[in-house]
């Protein structure tokens, strides 16, 4: 049988081309797979990390403020504590009211008695001026005895010369009340002592015990008939503590 060797060499050469054209698509197929992949890897892995340094750029900032707003808020708490603390030192004993100062005792004051500018003299004024080292509040009016306490005829207080409120007296600080010993002259009635006692109140009427006031010099001349006394007051008053 005869072999046409024309038509052979045309099929060889067809299926060669034909394997070449297929290997050359295959790379091409893998080559732009493997590109794309690579491409798309990258694009990922970019847009990952854009967000990851945004996120923690956000998450930064944030912390950051939180920490800032933390301490400044910590230091005006402080601040404020600090000026609480020294309002509260500020105030101290000198602010307190009579109703947290207790009631001054014969221990807490001394007492002193002067003539007023007068002749004959008929009043005198005392001044109690508190020794204690704190604040106390000197209550109501003295109790005046002008001689044996268990004898002494009472020395009632005049009403108009009663301050609006209770006299709260710093340490160092007096107080003042006028008082009347005599009507003026010569009066049979009258009668010369040296010294005479003083007693305060308490906060539930008379406290126990005197305070020994002398005299000034050269005596006084008390009638306890006619004898009145002012209320404690910071400063005697014009009109108020006049009678």
């Amino acid at each position: 049988m005869r072999i046409n060797t024309s038509a052979v060499l045309a099929a060889t050469a067809v299926a060669a081309l034909s394997l070449g054209l297929t290997a050359c698509g295959g790379d091409s197929d893998t080559g732009a797979k493997e590109t794309g992949g690579q491409t798309s890897s990258q694009s990922a892995g970019t847009a990952g990390n854009g967000t990851a340094d945004q996120t923690a750029a956000k998450g930064g900032s944030g912390s950051t403020g939180a920490t800032t707003a933390g301490s400044t808020g910590s230091t005006t708490g402080g601040t404020g504590t600090s000026a609480s603390t020294s309002g509260k030192a500020t105030g101290g004993d000198s602010g307190k009211t009579s109703a947290e100062a207790l009631a001054c005792s014969r221990g807490d004051i001394k007492v002193t008695a002067a003539k007023a500018d007068e002749v004959p003299t008929e009043h005198i004024v005392l001044t109690a001026t508190n020794v204690s080292g704190r604040s106390c509040t000197l209550l109501e009016y003295p109790l005046l005895a002008f001689g044996p306490v268990q004898t002494a005829k009472d020395i009632p207080a005049v009403a108009k010369s009663k301050p609006a409120a209770p006299v709260v007296l710093k340490p160092g600080a007096p107080a003042y009340a006028n008082v009347r010993v005599a009507l003026g002259g010569v009066d049979e009635d009258n009668k010369v002592v040296k010294e005479f006692n003083v007693n305060l109140f308490a906060a539930d009427g008379p406290a126990e015990g005197s305070i020994v006031v002398k005299a000034p010099a050269g005596g006084l001349a008390v009638n306890e008939a006619a004898a009145k006394t002012g209320y404690w007051t910071h400063e005697l008053r014009n009109g108020a503590d006049e009678f």
